[in-house]
């Protein structure tokens, strides 16, 4: 049985629309989406906060209690605050991390930013993403919004992806074809 029988992608999206329209038309679109990320460090840092919103057994009552003390700790706007609360109460914040990311790639899409994923072999210094981000902005004549992470798997080079367009110069990926190459002889 598949997850997303209960809950699609498609219902994610219309709760992260509803949020983004809602956002838009009271001017905080920006803080919104800082307080969505900002709720999506917390799920992947905190694993008792993850714990409990995937833990069906979590009380609403409680839940709502967390979750209000997390907006007043983080300054959210009531607005976002609500919209948690208003999840809760129709038993979809199970899929808050799900809304959110969607949420902020609308965002992105409505500032005109392609999303692009970079992988490195070595760590990269900031400069070095920025220069690399500069570039990619150049050649698609596009705002690039990068997602940047080291891999040491790849032993050297780099994995560039921006929306269907792949350059992958890692050395992993040549050692790759040249055994598919040996194998194919």
């Amino acid at each position: 049985m598949s997850k997303d029988t209960g809950f699609s992608i498609t219902s994610a999206e219309r709760y992260s629309l509803a949020l983004f329209e809602l956002a838009e038309e009271n001017n905080l679109l920006s803080q919104i989406e800082d307080h969505s990320s900002s709720v999506l460090s917390l799920l992947n840092q905190s694993e008792d906060f993850s714990s409990l919103i995937k833990n069906p057994t979590t009380n609403q009552e409680d839940l709502s209690k967390v979750i209000n003390k997390i907006a007043e700790n983080n300054k959210f706007e009531s607005l976002f605050k609500n919209f948690l609360n208003f999840l809760i109460l129709k038993r979809r914040f199970f899929f808050v991390e799900r809304i959110l990311k969607s949420f902020i790639e609308i965002c992105s899409r409505k500032r005109g930013e392609l999303k692009a994923e970079l992988m490195s072999a070595k760590e990269l210094t900031n400069d070095e993403i920025t220069k690399i981000t500069e570039e990619l902005t150049k050649n698609f004549s596009s705002k690039i919004k990068l997602n940047y992470k080291h891999d040491k798997s790849l032993i050297g080079g780099l994995v560039v992806q921006v929306g269907s367009t792949m350059v992958d110069t890692s050395i992993k990926n040549k050692l790759q074809q040249i055994e598919n190459r040996m194998i194919e002889a």
